[in-house]
């Protein structure tokens, strides 16, 4: 059951029990046959495994991901080279974004033989694995770890190249000579909140503010009281980032409960050991300020009927608006991808901006697919590296049938 609930099909019973019998570079093998990104899926990966585990109707899962952490790390001192599994082949296949989807094609169609390129709009590789998780979570010496090992494999990775502003899919394909594309841009826009006061100075968008910090451009939070509005796991990683840039208080107003919070239960509880404040059931209406952020107007919510997500919707009650005074507002409320920078290109999308694909992750335009958040949503690693290995046979096998 562990195998079928991990997205990627990563076979965890027999790498389990190699670690066991202490082969653990064997293990490793195993994982990565599936899985290219064991060290850092050993420390952000949501377990869907363990929540599956056998184990757990006794007393509890096994530590699954615990396990895999440790093999990863037992063995990082030794460069991984992914072997060659096909003849070397004559088209190009440009690979558009570095996030886990982008990497795991990319890799996947480089040990087939094909000579490929990866473009990347930011000025690190990672995608959001670099500039959405913080580092105390993902320490950046393994992500780049990691991404070399796709390097070695023979991909090439060219960053600060924008879709859309350095080049278009028409280029790659018509100008460039690349045979097929692979969009894996992402899911980096971030949704607003749609409430006045919203571009007042001193209102962060979740993801853009973790950019930021990531990219070595943090905002002066010393001293300053800020308000996260979300309950995933970008906005607690955006509370416990402010926290550590010197913030004198964080509040984190989710218009839910507690136990409707789809951010993993022990970042919750990490952020509220450090001293992250909830306010559950309440609901920001109004930023407050002459021209820079002085608080926020927030309204308690009760429970309704259910809606779509077999959730009670929050319905906000009469009466109960109070102020809650911050300088600093991070409104995280969900992120889509960013088809501006594609839309010329003759590919359609859904309406909530992600890429209108097939079965076979096909895009409207002949010879591009797309993968990861830009065709799911935001989602996991793991769940982007399953789409980075299906994504890989699908090209494979629409250049293999010409």
């Amino acid at each position: 059951r562990c195998l079928n609930a991990c997205p990627a099909g990563v076979d965890v019973p027999n790498y389990v029990s190699l670690v066991a019998a202490g082969k653990h570079a064997q293990a490793l093998e195993v994982h990565r046959e599936r899985n290219p990104f064991a060290m850092i899926c050993g420390r952000v990966c949501p377990a869907f495994c363990e929540m599956r585990c056998r184990r757990g109707e006794i007393d509890e899962p096994v530590a699954i991901r615990s396990i895999k952490r440790f093999m990863a790390d037992h063995e990082a001192k030794r460069p991984w080279t992914p072997p060659r599994k096909g003849e070397p082949k004559q088209e190009k296949v440009a690979v558009v974004g570095s996030g886990p989807a982008g990497l795991t094609a990319a890799l996947r169609l480089a040990q087939m033989g094909y000579p490929v390129t990866v473009f990347e709009a930011l000025p690190v590789p990672g995608g959001m694995m670099a500039v959405g998780i913080p580092d105390y979570r993902l320490p950046r010496d393994v992500l780049a770890q990691e991404i070399d090992n796709i390097r070695r494999a023979g991909v090439e990775i060219l960053c600060n190249k924008k879709l859309g502003e350095d080049f278009t899919v028409d280029d790659l394909m018509n100008g460039q000579g690349y045979k097929s594309v692979v969009l894996a841009i992402g899911a980096h826009k971030s949704m607003r909140l749609g409430i006045p006061g919203e571009d007042r100075e001193g209102v962060w968008q979740g993801v853009d503010f973790l950019r930021e910090v990531a990219l070595g451009k943090a905002p002066d939070l010393t001293g300053k009281s800020v308000a996260v509005v979300g309950g995933g796991n970008v906005a607690i990683d955006a509370a416990r980032t402010a926290l550590r840039l010197g913030a004198s208080e964080v509040h984190v107003v989710y218009r839910r409960t507690r136990q409707d919070m789809p951010a993993y239960k022990e970042e919750i509880e990490a952020a509220e050991q450090e001293g992250v404040i909830y306010h559950y059931l309440s609901n920001p209406v109004r930023v407050l300020g002459p021209a820079r952020v002085t608080a926020i107007e927030v309204q308690h919510q009760e429970l309704g009927e259910f809606d779509r997500s077999g959730r009670r919707r929050p319905v906000p009650m009469e009466g109960s608006l109070f102020p809650l005074s911050v300088q600093v507002l991070i409104p995280a409320i969900g992120q889509q991808p960013d088809s501006a920078c594609a839309d010329t290109a003759g590919i359609e999308f859904n309406r909530n901006a992600t890429f209108k694909v097939g079965k076979a992750l096909a895009t409207s335009k002949p010879g591009v697919f797309a993968a990861g958040d830009a065709v799911s949503g935001p989602a996991s690693v793991i769940d982007a590296v399953a789409h980075g290995n299906q994504v890989a046979k699908v090209v494979d096998a629409y250049l293999r049938t010409g």
